[in-house]
């Protein structure tokens, strides 16, 4: 995605099919020097698509009751 992003001059928004970033949304952009050519590209990866906020959410529940309970 970043050699893509470096010759197209576009940001990429992508969840890519394979590799590390696989199943995660990825979205790459330019970095352009001061006379506006593209010198790099930077990409973000949504890293809560890799938490199962289910189980987090849980879990909160359970620490909320602790709290509760120590009030008591």
């Amino acid at each position: 995605m970043l050699e893509e992003v470096l010759k197209t001059n576009k940001v990429v928004h992508k969840v890519p099919t394979e590799g590390v970033y696989r199943g995660k949304p990825v979205v790459v952009a330019p970095i352009h020097s001061k006379d506006g050519k593209v010198i790099a590209a930077l990409g973000v990866v949504d890293i809560l698509a890799t938490i199962d906020l289910h189980s987090v959410f849980q879990e909160y529940t359970s620490v909320l009751e602790e709290v509760e309970d120590a009030k008591k």
